[in-house]
């Protein structure tokens, strides 16, 4: 059983960065697509970046050339590094992972995920 623990929201100013980070332990990460979503309240979870096993990278719009996306496939760990943080930034954001290793913007598609962090722009 893949688990999925996310780390390194909190409070930030408008203008401000945060990195965040998904350890994955019980299956073999290096072959995983992984990607990051976040849910406002009363919104529905929404797509945000995603990685697939070779380091091939996907955006949404309102993030894209402010976060950023990565793996270490030695620390089964994929980050998002965000900058220029907006208040319309501010959710809870998932970890998410998908065995088939490509690139998904659709959250049905992946098959674990984790229990989310916090993340909250002060304007």
């Amino acid at each position: 059983q893949v688990q999925l623990v996310e780390s390194g929201g909190g409070l930030v100013q408008a203008g401000g960065s945060l990195r965040l980070s998904c350890v994955a332990s019980g299956g073999t990460f290096s072959t995983y697509a992984m990607g990051w979503f976040r849910q406002a309240p009363g919104k529905e979870r929404e797509f945000v970046a995603a990685i697939n096993w070779s380091g091939d990278t996907y955006y949404a719009d309102s993030v894209k050339n402010r976060f950023t996306i990565s793996r270490d496939d030695r620390k089964n760990t994929v980050y998002l590094q965000m900058n220029s943080l907006k208040p319309e930034d501010t959710a809870v954001y998932y970890c998410a992972g998908r065995t088939t290793g490509m690139v998904e913007t659709t959250k049905t598609k992946y098959d674990y995920w984790g229990q989310g962090t916090q993340v909250t722009v002060s304007s």
